[in-house]
């Protein structure tokens, strides 16, 4: 069995981490850790838990783990590493936050002086498996890569422009005014335009495959009516007819179990409550619109941390990950 920890464990990703870990037939959860909750049970915090676990926050770190999520801010995962490094020798870790995230002249971030792998699985798939520590890709940086991967593989991405929409979960647990019933409700917003934090990580991934060229990516974001899931699309130039693109997509994710290619045309409620990524190619002329979906909470966050725990410890992908997409 897998000897988990969890550091974060009341916001959103680490709820959806404890819901997928709590069935996952090769993890033991040691501890989950919040220093507000310290001593509570963890379902008055994540009440639909009430009947499924019995196991209570802690505020000590005191148990070893094979591995440690970290489901804090941005900023407080590396505060976290530098302040506990003793305590986190020996167990691998999975940052679900950006810290991690970027090189630093082309080298890698390192914890305990061990090199952290971006832990996009569809990228990556043979470091992770490898790899000591893992940093979590950001959740549209999740479905903006993945639709534009195959791409950057043949040398195809110039200029590309993309839009996306994301739930209120998106923002994370803590109140703000955008994240209000009373806002949201009946409410979109543009926002970060053009200056997303996840262009850094998806222009880095997009250079590993088409290493030398300037791929300029134009992205506004977008606010939604709705609590969770990711729909973006991306359009560029290109040539090549709508067959042609299918099969490249198809053969570069034909060993990516959560990433499939829809030839009809997708909508959120598919990927919701799943790790999947789905996949659509529309062409008109010469111009290639790709559009993705995602659970910005689960492929977006939770779900690709434990898809990279399965992965880093010689498990198949989808162990404890067959969920059922909240279609109705």
């Amino acid at each position: 069995m897998i000897k988990v920890g969890i550091i974060g464990g009341a916001g959103y990703t680490g709820g959806e981490l404890i819901r997928l870990l709590i069935n996952h037939s090769q993890v033991e959860i040691l501890y989950i850790h919040s220093k507000s909750n310290a001593d509570k049970p963890v379902y008055t915090v994540h009440q639909d838990l009430i009947g499924e676990t019995k196991l209570e926050f802690t505020g000590a770190l005191d148990k070893k783990a094979d591995v440690v999520f970290l489901c804090v801010g941005h900023g407080e995962a590396k505060k976290f590493v530098d302040e506990n490094a003793d305590f986190l020798k020996g167990s691998r870790i999975i940052d679900l936050s950006q810290d991690y995230r970027l090189h630093n002249d082309n080298a890698r971030p390192t914890i305990n002086g061990q090199a952290v792998v971006y832990g996009l699985p569809e990228l990556n798939k043979d470091e992770i498996r490898k790899a000591q520590h893992i940093a979590n890709p950001g959740c549209f940086a999740t479905a903006i890569q993945l639709g534009l991967l195959p791409l950057a593989q043949a040398n195809l991405l110039d200029d590309v422009y993309t839009t996306g929409i994301t739930g209120s979960t998106g923002a994370g647990q803590s109140l703000a005014t955008t994240s209000h019933f009373s806002w949201r409700a009946n409410n979109i917003q543009a926002y970060k335009t053009l200056t997303h934090q996840h262009l850094k990580e998806i222009g880095q991934s997009l250079n590993q495959l088409q290493p030398g060229t300037e791929i300029e990516l134009s992205f506004i974001p977008w606010r939604g009516d709705f609590t969770r899931g990711i729909f973006v699309s991306s359009q560029l130039h290109c040539e090549l007819s709508e067959a042609a693109l299918i099969e490249m997509y198809e053969t570069f994710y034909a060993d990516d179990p959560f990433t499939t290619i829809s030839k009809e045309p997708i909508f959120l409620k598919q990927a919701v409550n799943t790790n999947k990524c789905v996949i659509q190619l529309e062409k008109v002329g010469s111009k290639l619109v790709i559009h993705t979906i995602i659970d910005n909470l689960l492929k977006g966050a939770s779900g690709q941390a434990v898809q990279n725990m399965n992965l880093m410890f010689g498990l198949d992908e989808c162990t404890g990950l067959k969920l059922k997409a909240n279609y109705f």
